[in-house]
């Protein structure tokens, strides 16, 4: 008795346990498409097996022609329903970060090489379906959403892949796992307290490449740097580009410290106290570090800056 519980429980995992991501391109082939049929599809053979008894029971010749003439119908279909989903290649895309709690959408190339269109093709994850049609000799890039819980990795897991094409009487599926995942950062907190105050003698917060009051030198240029303040001189003398810095009326810098937290605040509270610092002083175009344990970014501004330090927020501690 035990022995047929354990071999159920292994066969159970040989097919719904968890698997290894499949790294590179899925290629769906003949030996992992399944197809069974549909409940209409248990209907549509019940109601044949009905009419072939009627035939025989009275003998009708046209009950014999209806009844094996929509038995090959359902045959036929049988075909369609494998193809349309067989010979298919899935390839990995891009995924953009977000934050705990929203939704992130992770990006699949479906190719279709045959000659033939593959029609109503769903993909399944977390109880919802992405639907695409493929032409033949083409591709489609399908977004599937999965919901994120916690900061860190993100990996979509096991997405199903079905069709009922053409006629819903049979549904053809097979399972994927893309060895591909996401950033989720931490989600900023909603409490409305300031940002630190900067360390500096004036105690103001430093505006890099917004003001305009004095000239602070030169730095490497970013994608997010306004033409009006690159340094078209140096880059004619082929120095490459750079862009110039502006400071207000004063030099002082501020940093978002691990420290300056209330005692109180555990692991997740700071960071996403940390987090919403961050995005505050991004949006108001200063320049801040970040200040964690065993970790100190120095003070900058920019996009790049900013996805440095939600990066390492995300990360810290995993």
């Amino acid at each position: 008795m035990f022995e047929k519980i354990l071999g159920r429980s292994q066969l159970y995992l040989a097919f719904f346990g968890p698997r290894e991501p499949e790294p590179g391109t899925i290629f769906l082939r003949q030996n992992r498409v399944y197809i069974l049929p549909t409940r209409p599809g248990l209907a549509f053979g019940l109601a044949l097996v009905v009419m072939l008894i009627g035939s025989i029971n009275y003998n009708l010749s046209l009950g014999y022609i209806l009844t094996f003439l929509l038995a090959s119908m359902g045959m036929v279909a049988i075909l369609h329903t494998f193809r349309n989903l067989v010979h298919l290649h899935i390839t990995p895309g891009r995924v953009l970060p977000v934050f705990a709690g929203e939704v992130a959408w992770f990006e699949l190339f479906v190719e279709n090489r045959a000659r033939y269109d593959r029609c109503s093709v769903a993909l399944w994850h977390q109880g919802k379906a992405t639907r695409c049609d493929v032409a033949s000799a083409r591709g489609t890039t399908v977004s599937v959403p999965v919901a994120s819980a916690r900061r860190g990795w993100l990996a979509p897991g096991r997405i199903t892949m079905d069709t009922r094409f053409p006629i819903g009487l049979l549904r053809a599926w097979s399972y994927i796992q893309p060895d591909m995942r996401g950033l989720v950062y931490p989600r900023p907190d909603d409490g409305l307290l300031p940002l630190p105050e900067p360390s500096g003698g004036s105690g103001e917060k430093r505006v890099a490449s917004s003001g305009s009051d004095d000239f602070a030198g030169l730095r490497a240029y970013q994608a997010s740097d306004s033409p009006r303040h690159i340094h078209w001189k140096a880059a004619a003398r082929g120095q490459g580009l750079q862009t110039k810095v502006f400071s207000g009326r004063a030099a002082a810098e501020l940093w978002l410290d691990w420290n300056e937290l209330p005692a109180n605040l555990d692991l997740e509270s700071r960071l996403s106290r940390l987090t919403r610092w961050v995005l505050s002083a991004d949006h108001d175009g200063l320049r801040y570090g970040l200040r964690l344990p065993g970790l100190e970014l120095a003070p900058d501004a920019g996009e790049p800056h900013r996805l440095a330090c939600l990066r390492e927020l995300a990360l810290y501690g995993l």
